[in-house]
């Protein structure tokens, strides 16, 4: 049986080096910017590449890094773009209430009887709130339900589904 590959979260990517002795400014996805580090060693997306943050501050334009073994700048633009993750366990438990995209991609959409809907592909913000990208049973197209408690009443990690309330055009067309 296959090992499961395991899940990364992504804190943050690799924006471009700083200064001329090796840093890297780093832009986070973290709540808070100083955090991108908190967590223990960084890997890339293959997990393959593991970076250790010697140093972290946080500025204006993101977080200012010094990497172990990145010493002159040539090193640090070598890195730009690089994303950052790490594994999904050594996150802490989410709040009440409170939930990490990478939880809720793959759970099953189903109505309010238990109908099945689809299930959850994508988690999106386009400025004005979090929207479950939702790809239809049976279909190829998917549709975005704001992630609020009327339109999502029931989360369930532990079952691996949610309840959404979908807009009625979409019930007409499924």
């Amino acid at each position: 049986m296959a090992e499961a590959k395991p899940i990364r979260i992504l804190l943050g990517h690799i924006a471009g080096a700083h200064g001329i002795r090796g840093e890297v400014l780093i832009k986070t996805y973290t709540e808070a910017p100083e955090n991108v580090g908190a967590y223990g060693p960084l890997c890339d997306e293959s997990g393959t590449r593991t970076f250790n943050l010697k140093s972290a501050r946080a500025t204006q334009k993101g977080v200012v890094a010094r990497l172990q073994g990145v010493d002159d700048r040539n090193a640090a633009e070598a890195l730009k773009g690089i994303a950052l993750y790490i594994e999904r366990e050594r996150l802490p438990a989410a709040a009440d209430g409170e939930f990490y995209h990478a939880d809720l991609i793959g759970l099953a959409a189903v109505d309010s009887d238990g109908k099945p809907l689809g299930e959850i592909v994508a988690v999106q913000n386009y400025g004005a709130g979090d929207l479950l990208e939702i790809r239809l049973a049976g279909a190829s197209r998917t549709e975005l339900v704001p992630f609020t408690d009327a339109a999502v009443p029931e989360v369930d990690i532990a079952a691996r589904r949610v309840v959404v309330i979908l807009p009625s055009e979409a019930h007409d067309e499924t």
